[in-house]
């Protein structure tokens, strides 16, 4: 199953790919992060749905365990530091591409990503 996820405010579905890879939706309520790790966050966890290979939506179940809530609460506000190496990550990931990848287009999902890394940079506390 890959790391997927529907908002249910902005219904915008996002995926991380790979473990350096913070996706937040168009409204930000949700984020999912790790690839395969499946990492995530929200800020309300009703807006939360899991969405399988198949597109189907899954709901979540939170524990309110002591040990899990510090877990998310960790996770819905990533350190400065973390996101910054997300971004090294990213630009390595670029650097280490065949001359024909580097060659070829950016789409409109990559810079949103980048943009979005970004901007939860400059909003991070240190």
């Amino acid at each position: 199953m890959r790391n997927r996820a529907k908002c249910k405010l902005c219904n915008s579905i996002i995926e991380s790919f790979h473990p350096s890879d913070y996706v937040i939706c168009k409204c930000g309520e949700i984020s999912v992060d790790g690839g395969e790790a499946f990492k995530c966050a929200a800020k309300e966890w009703s807006n939360f749905l899991r969405v399988d290979d198949e597109g189907n939506e899954i709901i979540v179940t939170i524990s309110n365990d002591k040990a899990e809530t510090e877990y998310v609460s960790n996770l819905s506000k990533p350190k400065k530091e973390d996101l910054v190496k997300m971004l090294d990550d990213m630009i390595a990931n670029i650097e280490n591409l065949p001359p024909k990848g580097l060659e070829s287009s950016v789409n409109h999902y990559d810079l949103l990503s980048c943009l979005l890394l970004l901007s939860s940079i400059f909003k991070a506390e240190d």
